[in-house]
């Protein structure tokens, strides 16, 4: 029998871990040929949440609950539910309920016909704001023209991974990390769902604006180099346009014996042309900066989906 295990990062939702936990039992009772874990991680919850956790591990056995020692962020305790999960795939939902766990047998379907990553696309959420809204498609936007990897825009946490795909989520070593993201440049097979996102069962939204901006440039910053780059690119840009202008004053000024441009014309243009060479000089840097970075990140580099050989002694196809 497949073990699936499902991972549910928990910050300040007391309220709603039960109703979680009863409609995770209830899939369960609906696919009764696969054995279930639930993994709980509660990261740094200021509220009863590890209370509720606590009790429900009692009742079930099939609960894990991590307890975090203060806040570390979602896609921590994401990762962490990646290392603690034994099962055959593992499932990714948010404590809210907005991610709906009656879906889970859509994923699972998907899995068994031999996708190896089941994501969701969102194509509507109830009481999104219109600021947010305008971020995110800003956001992807920015890191699909001019990142490593693609990312597909209004996809989210809520997707299944195959086991295969657990084992290499966990050799990641990067602190400051998009989940999913890493997912994603793993590049294994994938297919997705389309659900409408409703609101929160109970409570606020605890990602706030500020944790999904810097969620945004840690993801730009690993998964993109352009920033470092703009630098030598507005140099550049700089530097052609002094220059350009800069010869048509010395032409106008000593060959045509035009007076129309000062002296301090030309202090200001040929400064403009020694910021451009200074600014393409920084760019560079930042272009080795970023290299560095990339090596210290220390991602895989190379990711084996399967492996055929033959055994040495007997001849005979081994899959691995």
């Amino acid at each position: 029998m497949k073990k699936i295990s499902t991972i549910v990062p928990v910050f300040n939702e007391m309220a709603n871990v039960p109703l979680m936990y009863n409609a995770l039992c209830d899939v369960a009772k609906i696919l009764t040929n696969y054995e279930f874990e639930f993994v709980f991680v509660n990261d740094g919850s200021k509220d009863d949440s590890w209370t509720e956790l606590k009790k429900l591990a009692e009742i079930d056995s099939r609960i894990v609950s991590v307890d975090f020692s203060r806040n570390f962020g979602k896609e921590i305790a994401l990762s962490a539910g990646a290392e603690v999960c034994t099962g055959d795939a593992a499932i990714f939902l948010d404590a809210d309920l907005q991610h709906p766990p009656a879906l889970i047998p859509e994923f699972v379907k998907k899995w068994e016909n031999g996708a190896e990553v089941v994501a969701s696309k969102r194509i509507f959420t109830e009481k999104k704001s219109f600021i947010k809204d305008l971020g995110s498609r800003f956001f992807y936007y920015i890191i699909n023209h001019y990142g490593h990897v693609r990312i597909t825009p209004n996809a989210t946490d809520f997707k299944l991974i195959d086991r295969k795909v657990i084992n290499e989520i966990v050799r990641f070593s990067e602190h400051k990390r998009m989940f999913r993201g890493l997912i994603e440049w793993l590049g294994f097979k994938t297919e997705y769902i389309d659900f409408v996102a409703p609101a929160r069962a109970n409570g606020e939204a605890t990602y706030s604006f500020k944790k999904l901006l810097s969620l945004a440039v840690n993801t730009m910053v690993g998964n993109s180099l352009f920033p470092l780059k703009l630098f030598a690119y507005l140099g550049v840009l700089l530097s052609v346009f002094s220059f350009g202008l800069l010869c048509v004053m010395t032409v106008a000024t000593y060959c045509l014996h035009s007076d129309y441009f000062s002296s301090i014309s030309f202090v200001i243009v040929t400064n403009t042309l020694v910021l451009g060479i200074i600014l393409v000089s920084i760019g560079l840097l930042a272009i080795y900066i970023g290299q560095i970075q990339v090596e210290v990140m220390d991602r895989p580099l190379y990711v084996i989906r399967e492996k055929i050989s033959h055994n040495e002694k007997t001849g005979e196809k081994v899959d691995d």
